[in-house]
């Protein structure tokens, strides 16, 4: 990880510090400009391209400097610094993993309800979406597994940074909505067992989706805790 001491090249230090921990209905932040908007175009011109729906392990993706400069950011000391003042957690024998999202195709099994993993602690978001005009498809912060029962709604644009504390009831999840969704969920975990296995368990899906009948097999594949609609 990079060194403590060194200042953020991309992520704006102030606006996650300053960002408010709500509790109800389980622990979140939202930081609405967590890098400045004059990168903009800079970040997303280095952004990995996502061919597929669904998540995709980072090592397995392509990206430029001025992304890969964000992405040292989040994983350093400093950034999980940050975090554990925020959450009052001490997350420094946790490791950290990076996937992204970068499609969705509106399918009626895409976004559905759920908590995440026991072995994940605490889950970062953070938006590069140039833009997302719908209704539909942001993050919603549910009290239930129903997703229309929901406290809060996160849209996926540049910038946009969502953080929560994982638990039994941390239900999240989005109504479907085709479009380009590009979005890097950081998540520390419980251990480095869990962080091979997921990236071992994206890059076997990510090659799945390269072949076209599994790929269309995936897509209608019923999701686990389907939640409201």
């Amino acid at each position: 990880m990079a060194d403590t001491s060194a200042p953020f090249k991309m992520l704006d230090e102030a606006a996650i510090t300053a960002a408010a921990l709500r509790r109800d209905p389980y622990d979140y932040c939202f930081v609405e400009n967590a890098m400045p908007q004059l990168l903009k175009e800079e970040v997303l011109g280095d952004a990995p391209t996502i061919p597929e729906r669904g998540s995709y392990a980072l090592p397995d993706l392509q990206h430029g400097p001025h992304f890969g400069a964000v992405v040292q950011d989040l994983m350093s000391d400093r950034f999980r610094h940050l975090v554990e003042a925020k959450f009052d957690i001490d997350l420094s024998k946790r490791p950290a993993c990076i996937v992204m999202m970068g499609n969705t195709s509106g399918h009626y099994n895409e976004g559905y309800a759920h908590p995440d993993s026991p072995h994940k602690i605490i889950t970062v978001l953070v938006g590069f979406t140039r833009a997302w005009p719908y209704e539909r498809g942001r993050l919603r912060v549910l009290r239930s597994k129903n997703r229309n029962d929901y406290a809060f709604e996160f849209a996926p644009e540049f910038g946009h940074m969502l953080m929560f504390r994982v638990c039994d009831h941390s239900w999240h999840g989005f109504l479907p909505q085709k479009g380009q969704r590009k979005s890097l969920q950081l998540c520390y975990v419980d251990s480095e067992w869990y962080v091979r296995k997921e990236y071992a368990r994206h890059s076997l899906s990510a090659y799945a989706k390269s072949v076209p009948l599994l790929r269309k097999a995936i897509d209608w594949a019923p999701r686990r805790l389907p939640g409201g609609r």
